[in-house]
């Protein structure tokens, strides 16, 4: 797996999925549950730095190697 994510792009799938996790916890019951579910995709593919979906798209927001 090629690195297909900018340092920007993984600091704010991070952010995002931490506060979907945190948001899920504060939320009762399966829909509080699937909230923080879901909150683990970006933290996955931040972490990675790889995301299937621009993988298939041929996106990349990677810095440009001079």
């Amino acid at each position: 797996m090629k690195t297909n994510e900018g340092n920007i792009d993984r600091i704010l799938r991070i952010v995002v999925g931490l506060g979907l996790v945190v948001l899920g916890f504060m939320t009762q019951g399966l829909l509080g549950t699937g909230i923080s579910l879901v909150g683990l995709i970006p933290i996955g593919t931040g972490v990675v730095g790889w995301c299937p979906v621009y993988s298939l798209l041929g996106i990349s927001t990677c810095a440009v190697k001079k």
